[in-house]
This record gives structure tokens, sequence and C-alpha cells, in this order.
């Protein structure tokens, strides 16, 4: 199997105001091509239909409890009628014409290692923790960074491409180049540009290089060679960033594949 990042596919329109609709829980990989990155179809054997909320950007709200930086902060989504919902699992991925939703977990320029809590009930995001203490990235992260909704890199899947690395169980991160300064639990249409396959302690953790189409100059980057036109060096800095911010902890730097480049979209 060429890869280890799995979205689940939507019925339907997913654009439409928050409904109950069928979703068709198929398995797609990320995987690389002469054109560059796909999701393709893998395991068509295990699809499975269950029912959940499709919610689209304008009927979700936010809801905050606790503190910011405490232990018990949570950021939590709700629908229109105040239920609760997961942004993981409940907000579409597809938004037709290769635009995607994308949920800021951490703001640009800052270090609260933010997240969403895949082991709790609507999976809230919250500040990530080890050994009971608030996780901090050393500096600033420079870009807007969460996940794709509905993506999970699969842990039993290796990738022949980037050293046979599984996936590291989480959803599929991005990075948003952009230069406005978000908030967590932003919603944002963001189409993909480029991606980094990094290997963080041997598991592959793709950074989906993208840009959120209300930024000014969405509408003059489409693939790799537009961002190095209109982003100069920036593919570099975010390799470079997501290589270097565990070693001031004393760990090594995390290794990247696809020959230490990044992919096209």
């Amino acid at each position: 199997m060429a890869a280890a990042a799995r979205v689940i596919a939507i019925a339907g329109n997913s654009t439409a105001a928050a409904s109950s609709c069928l979703l068709i829980k198929t398995p797609f990989a990320l995987q690389r091509c002469s054109n560059g990155l796909r999701f393709n179809n893998v395991r068509r054997s295990s699809k499975r239909l269950f029912s959940c909320n499709a919610i689209y950007n304008p009927q979700v709200q936010i809801k905050r409890e606790g503190q910011p930086e405490t232990l018990d902060y949570r950021v939590f989504f709700e629908d229109n009628s105040g239920k609760k919902i997961s942004p993981w699992h409940d907000v579409p991925l597809h938004l037709g014409d290769g635009v995607f939703s994308f949920i800021v977990e951490i703001p640009k320029e800052s270090s609260a290692k933010m997240e969403v809590a895949t082991d709790e009930l609507y999976t809230p995001i919250k500040q990530d923790t080890k050994k009971g203490k608030l996780r901090y990235y050393p500096y600033n992260i420079n870009w807007n960074y969460g996940l794709l909704p509905q993506t999970w890199e699969d842990p039993s899947l290796a990738n022949s491409e980037v050293e046979g690395a599984f996936g590291d169980n989480d959803p599929v991160d991005v990075v948003e180049i952009g230069e406005s300064r978000r908030k967590i639990g932003d919603i944002l249409k963001v189409k993909p540009l480029a991606a980094l396959a990094m290997i963080d302690e041997g598991e592959l953790d793709w950074k989906i290089v993208a840009i959120s189409l209300d930024d000014p100059r969405a509408s003059l980057v489409n693939d790799i060679d537009d961002v190095e036109k209109h982003f100069p060096g920036t593919l570099t800095a975010v390799r470079d960033w997501f290589r270097d911010y565990k070693i001031p902890d004393g760990k090594p730097a995390n290794k990247f594949g696809l020959g230490n480049k990044a992919a096209n979209k």
C-alpha cells in the first residue's frame, strides 16, 4: 500500500446547510503521482455507511470552556441548534473544485501546542500535555496550523515511497501560509499547494501546504511553482521549522522523505 493518509468521502453536496446526511466511509490514500499528490480510493471492500451531521462553517459556533493555557481549557464546536459536534468527524472535507475545509488549531505566531483531542467526546481542541504539563513549541510557529477534517494517517499502512513509514494515527496536518493570523477553531476554505512528507520518530506525518481562499494572494497560487514565485523561501522555511523544532528539547531533527523536497499538490 502506497500511502498512510485516509479521508472519509462525503456523499452529496457538502456545502449545504447543516443537516443529517449519509456518509460513505471509503478509505482514501494520499499518493504521489506524475502530476503531484492525489487522494485515491483503497480497500473498497471496507466501505460502510453511517450517519452524522454535515456542518459547514456558517453553521458552526465556538464554545470555549476554561481558561487558555490551563489543563481544563477546551474549544468545543456546536451546530446552530447548540448541539455539540466534532470538528474532526462532522465538518466536511471536500467543498468542491479542489477546495477543502481546514480547521485552525494553532494560530500564526503562537507557541501553545493546541490539537484536536481525538480521544475525547466531541474531539474538542485542547492544549497538548506531556507528563501532566502543558506543551509549547520552543518558538512561535510562523503560519496557521491545523488539520483537514475527516482525515486520518493510518498507522497500519506503510508508504513505500517514504521509507516504508507508517502513519502517525492523527488527522492530516495543514500549514496555511496566508498573511492573516487566524483564531483557534476557525474553519477556512483552503486550496492545497504542496506537501512535505515529514518522518517524526519513524512515523509519517504529512504537512499539506495550503492557502485560504480569502487571502489577497490566493488567486496567484495554484501549485508549487506559484508558491516559489509569490511566497519565495516559504516551502524551505516550513520544512526547516518542522525539521528543527524538537532540537531545543534535546531530540534529533525530524527527517523528510521524497528527496527532502516538497511535492506538488
